[in-house]
């Protein structure tokens, strides 16, 4: 077919009853929610690989936040990598680095083939799927319900949170870590015959309309030259104060959640007398709510000023991280489940504020400027899940770390009233 022909709805073309774009959204939902089971599995390794091997835990933290650092850096070359060559074909391949970086985990006996296989070729794979994916689809298929689908997207790790923590505690507990690793590898084999089939990569492609628009948009040229495009998006949006400020407070969302709460918590839990399977039971009650609060803040950030609503979210959750060291006991009780439920509300809201902000800042970039943003998200989560690993070893405690970070989001919510709008004279990075 040639390029005007995909470029141009024919005359016959007629609307769907149901938008095409939703199923691109559906597809990507599900792609999503198969990458968190690896996302799932770092916390549930701690000690089991502590007990076996006899690494400290800021050894396995430090593999840790190797994945979680990759996790961030990747997306924004991943981001213009889709721009050149279509999200079908590097998503395709980033499930099936991941699944080979999991697999690979069973034959490892040194802590260096841990930072290789978990550390450099997982976080790879699952950067290329980050937040910077479900923010190009809906740039792309969506001019209306953004800050919705954004929510989404993002609440679809949590489900998949919800799906994977469950059963892959029970699998460590009753058969050992290595049938786990297995089930993640082929938890991302698994989800790429539906990309690869059922993935499009421009609403141009189908001769449709992105959802909402008034007119036909085009599918644009590929971007060839993807990695220096990204850095050229970084060095321009650098240099503006609002990018630090959004790459501060998402640096503080990531070490508070990914780097923190989802690493260390269930080692801290256990340390109290916790089962394990008890506390991954917790964090997958985090997901359910994480949904309804993702969802809730793509519907709000749809509708309120996403700068107010940045700050609400960063002091609830700091308050919230305040209180949980004095909750953790060896079970479950009436103050922890509030503790759960409330910090699962605010889990990854501040994603589709920061995506509007991003969307507002720096029009047709503001993918790639998501991607830093959010590598700034992930170099936070791999300083605490490396930080986080050495206070245990050194105080026998996490208490210092849950203190540290509620006061970080307390600065992180003073961040975020201070971004400025932008004045409707055109993009900051033209």
């Amino acid at each position: 077919m040639t390029d005007h022909a995909r470029r141009r709805p024919g005359p016959a073309a007629r609307a769907p009853r149901i938008h095409r774009a939703w199923f691109v959204a559906a597809v990507t939902f599900v792609t999503i929610v198969g990458a968190a089971a690896f996302r799932s599995l770092p916390g549930l390794l701690i000690d089991p690989l502590h007990q076996e091997f006899g690494w400290s835990r800021g050894t396995i933290g430090a593999a840790v936040s190797v994945n979680l650092a990759l996790y961030g850096l990747t997306a924004p070359f991943a981001a213009a990598l889709m721009d050149r060559f279509g999200i079908r074909k590097v998503v395709a391949v980033a499930l099936t680095v991941t699944a080979v970086g999991a697999g690979s985990t069973v034959w490892m006996t040194s802590a260096w083939q841990l930072v290789l296989s978990w550390g450099l070729l997982v976080g790879l794979g699952s950067g290329s799927m980050a937040l910077a994916f479900a923010a190009t689809v809906t740039d792309r298929w969506f001019t209306t319900r953004r800050g919705l689908v954004t929510g989404i997207l993002t609440a679809a790790s949590a489900s998949g949170q919800l799906i994977f923590l469950p059963l892959l505690s029970w699998i460590v507990e009753t058969h050992d870590w290595r049938p786990a690793a297995v089930t993640v590898a082929l938890a991302a084999l698994a989800v790429v015959p539906f990309v690869w089939l059922l993935l499009r990569d421009h609403p141009a492609d189908l001769g449709h309309k992105p959802y909402g628009a008034t007119a036909f948009v085009p599918r644009p040229e590929p971007a060839r030259g993807a990695a220096r495009r990204a850095v050229t998006v970084l060095f321009a949006a650098a240099r503006t104060g609002t990018f630090w400020l959004l790459a501060g407070t998402f640096a503080i969302c990531g070490a508070s959640t990914n780097g923190l709460v989802q690493t260390h918590f269930v080692p801290a839990a256990h340390d109290h007398g916790m089962p394990v399977t008890a506390a991954a039971s917790l964090l997958a009650v985090i997901g359910v709510f994480d949904v309804v609060g993702t969802i809730a803040s793509g519907w709000f950030t749809d509708r309120f000023e996403p700068r107010r609503l940045l700050a609400v979210y960063y002091a609830l959750r700091g308050i919230s991280l305040l209180f949980l060291p004095m909750l953790l006991a060896p079970s479950v009780h009436p103050p922890m489940l509030f503790f759960i439920v409330f910090y699962g509300l605010d889990w990854v809201a501040t994603v589709p504020p920061t995506v509007a902000l991003c969307r507002e800042q720096y029009g047709d970039d503001s993918a790639i400027v998501f991607g830093w943003v959010l590598a700034s998200h992930q170099v936070g989560a791999a300083l605490v899940a490396f930080l986080g690993g050495v206070a245990r070893d050194a105080f026998g405690s996490y208490d210092m770390v849950w203190y540290a970070s509620g006061a970080l989001c307390a600065a992180a919510a003073l961040m975020a009233l201070v971004i400025r709008r932008r004045p409707a004279t055109g993009p900051v990075l033209a």
